[in-house]
């Protein structure tokens, strides 16, 4: 019988523990739209057309985002805009001189760990809009782009810029890494690499 109690308190203690996590969980994957642009080749050169093609992306969503704090509107948005973003992103390629083709779209994907310069996202799968330039085989770049992680707004910290869309300051916490929210990360993270595990 104390076995049993032992085991029971065990149980309620993981369930009480994992419970927050798990709505941390949800919290991102409501509320976050990631940027994942991928490169055709490694090369040098491809890696700077990448970065351009990102840079006229996130020029062009910038002020249309501006504001929102829907992520179903912002959904609904870039889907429309959809055409609009593979025309840039084909417009930057042809200026560059690249002879490469590009595919812009709304998707869900697996992400591993990500660390920034001023916060850090768990692993797992999220929506995002994805930029893929010819064959694809490159180095990636992924950030955030709704809320405007990327490119905090002047003055805006990233708790704040989360915040907007109702991510709460405990999970900004979380990912900006302040001390005491270290342990609530790491299970987070090692949550969404399950969910990647069993997505494969």
């Amino acid at each position: 019988m104390k076995k049993i109690l032992i085991f029971a308190v065990i149980i309620l203690a993981l369930v009480l523990l994992i419970r927050p996590i798990v709505r941390d969980k949800v919290s991102l994957q409501d509320n976050i739209l990631r940027l994942h642009v991928v490169a055709n080749s490694d090369s040098v050169e491809d890696q700077k057309q990448k970065l351009s093609v990102r840079d006229s992306i996130i020029s062009y969503l910038q002020p249309k985002l501006e504001g929102l704090t829907d992520k179903d509107q912002v959904m609904a948005l870039i889907k429309e805009e959809l055409p609009k973003l593979k025309q840039i992103a084909q417009n930057t390629l042809d200026e560059l001189g690249s002879k490469l083709s590009v595919v812009v779209r709304l998707c869900r994907e697996e992400f591993n760990t990500r660390y920034y310069e001023t916060f850090s996202l768990p692993a797992g799968v999220y929506d995002a809009l994805r930029v893929e330039i010819g064959n694809a085989e490159g180095k990636n770049w992924w950030c955030v782009v709704f809320p405007s992680l990327c490119l905090p707004a002047a003055g805006q910290n990233v708790v704040q810029t989360a915040a907007t869309v109702g991510i709460d300051a405990e999970l900004g916490n979380t990912l900006t890494g302040e001390q005491g929210y270290e342990i609530r990360f790491f299970l987070l993270d090692w949550l969404g690499k399950i969910e990647n595990f069993f997505t494969k």
